[in-house]
């Protein structure tokens, strides 16, 4: 039997398929962080929070996930991209790009709340 033979073996690999709804509840990479910012704490008065979420998810994405996590179902989703600034060091002078990014204002009903750390 040779090591490196002409011939392969013929193996049956069975593919491995994601159904529809397993997908739908691996919405762990949606919601980056909660924003903890003056304005976004002022915002969570009326039950409107916001979340740095991941570029390429949708409205739909965002309120699945929110749901999963938090279990409070969104009333709305907006969302804002947030467009990479140039910034300068004061010290050397030398210039560099602060990332963008995107983020999700979740609108809920009256009297709902999630609790942030």
């Amino acid at each position: 039997m040779a090591l490196f033979s002409r011939t392969q073996k013929k193996t049956q690999e069975k593919a491995v398929s994601v159904s529809a709804p397993a997908r739908a509840t691996n919405l762990s990479h949606v919601l980056l962080k909660p924003r903890i910012t003056e304005k976004a704490t002022f915002a969570a008065g009326v039950s409107t929070y916001v979340f740095d979420v991941a570029t390429s998810s949708n409205k739909k994405q965002i309120a699945s996930a929110v749901k999963a996590v938090y279990n409070v179902t969104p009333r709305a989703v907006r969302i804002v991209n947030i467009r990479p600034k140039i910034v300068r060091n004061m010290k050397s002078g030398k210039r560099g790009v602060k990332q963008g990014g995107k983020k999700a204002y979740v609108y809920l009903k009256k009297g709902e709340t999630i609790t942030l750390s």
